[in-house]
């Protein structure tokens, strides 16, 4: 009788051990490994935009639509996976309704659901922004993501998407590089930029970047796509190009205490810390608003004790003149991040034997 026990019990074992080598296999087979550069649109007659004029643009996480005030997360130490669909729902409509009341020329978003069990298979993108044209990177495709064990995140299928008043001569997705070691590598986030190229009447071009940096990492990862971004951004600068970057960067902004708005932000799976102030040289701007949080913890529902921080913010080239950065504070009402504005103006610049100055 103890050996038939013994003997099930090792067929249970070498049944689990083959659907785990299986489900293993099959990730592998499936991962998303995207090209390092993706064309997303070509245009052969771009909208051309005006040096010294003032443009609109705003940032926001929308955090899928699933993580309202009302939820907590089970990575950030709360317990929940998913929102309810109604709920889902609700915040979906909510977010595209103060989408479509902005005066923005460009619009920057994070964790939009295309075809997540998370968000119960909402195409986000069909409903977001229809008054702007779109520009979707995808940088989360999987299957089947099998964590928490007894109640799975599943499927996922998301992005970064850029919504613009104006058509670019190019949009582009472009791969970070990836550092993440086995099995994460087969779940995570493949992250990358959405690049889009618009022509200036002075014969320059702005260089609009959407970014969603890496989280739950030792820092590592962060930093290198730090690095990243500095080689490409700096590359454009040098042509006489305009360039901003907005996003989530999962990262203070250089010189900003973890704890600005009381107690610091930090767990163990998520370690915040700054951007190297030394990265870039002091002409280059980080843009945000030191007055309210972008981001709140997930530990518990939104209450004015949670801890919050500013995770979104922009970086923005020398020939470029951030006019006004605010916040716009929702009280993380349909999601774990608040918008954030900035009105910003492209200076007037002259072109001098292929070396461009700014004009006095």
């Amino acid at each position: 009788m103890i050996q038939k026990a013994f003997r099930l019990l090792g067929v249970l074992i070498l049944i689990s051990l083959l659907f785990l080598s299986i489900f293993i296999l099959y990730s592998h087979i499936t991962r998303f490994n995207p090209a390092p550069e993706i064309v997303l649109q070509v245009s052969k007659t771009p909208d051309t935009l005006k040096a010294g004029h003032t443009y609109n643009l705003m940032t926001w996480n929308i955090g899928y639509a699933g993580l309202g005030s009302n939820m907590d997360f089970f990575m950030d130490g709360g317990k929940r996976v998913r929102d309810s669909e109604a709920r889902t729902r609700q915040n979906l409509q909510a977010i595209n309704k103060f989408i479509e009341n902005q005066d923005a020329s460009f619009i920057l978003l994070q964790e939009v659901d295309m075809d997540s069990r998370r968000s119960y298979y909402m195409n986000q993108v069909d409903v977001l922004g229809n008054q702007y044209f779109k520009f979707y990177g995808v940088n989360h495709r999987v299957s089947f993501v099998p964590i928490p064990v007894l109640s799975p995140i599943g499927q996922v299928h998301s992005g970064i998407l850029t919504l613009s008043r104006y058509t670019p001569s190019l949009s582009v997705r472009i791969q970070y590089f990836d550092s993440l070691s086995f099995p994460r590598n087969l779940f995570d986030l493949r992250r990358c930029l959405v690049v889009n190229r618009f022509p200036v009447t002075n014969g320059m071009e702005l260089i609009l970047v959407n970014t969603h940096n890496s989280a739950f990492d030792d820092g590592s990862q962060r930093k290198a796509e730090l690095l990243f971004i500095k080689d490409f951004v700096t590359h454009e600068y040098e042509k006489g190009n305009y360039v901003l970057v907005g996003g989530d960067w999962n990262q203070l902004p250089p010189g900003l205490p973890a704890d600005a708005f009381g107690r610091a932000y930090e767990s163990e799976t998520f370690h915040v810390f700054n951007v190297d102030s030394t990265l870039f040289k002091r002409d280059w701007q980080w843009a945000y608003d030191p007055a309210a949080p972008t981001n709140r913890y997930l530990n518990i529902p939104y209450s004015e004790s949670c801890k919050t921080v500013i995770l979104d913010f922009f970086l923005a080239s020398p020939n470029i003149q951030v006019e006004y950065i605010k916040t716009l504070n929702l009280n993380f009402e349909n999601s774990d991040h608040n918008p954030v504005a900035l009105r910003f103006k492209l200076k007037q610049q002259q072109t001098i034997n292929e070396k461009t100055v700014p004009m006095q």
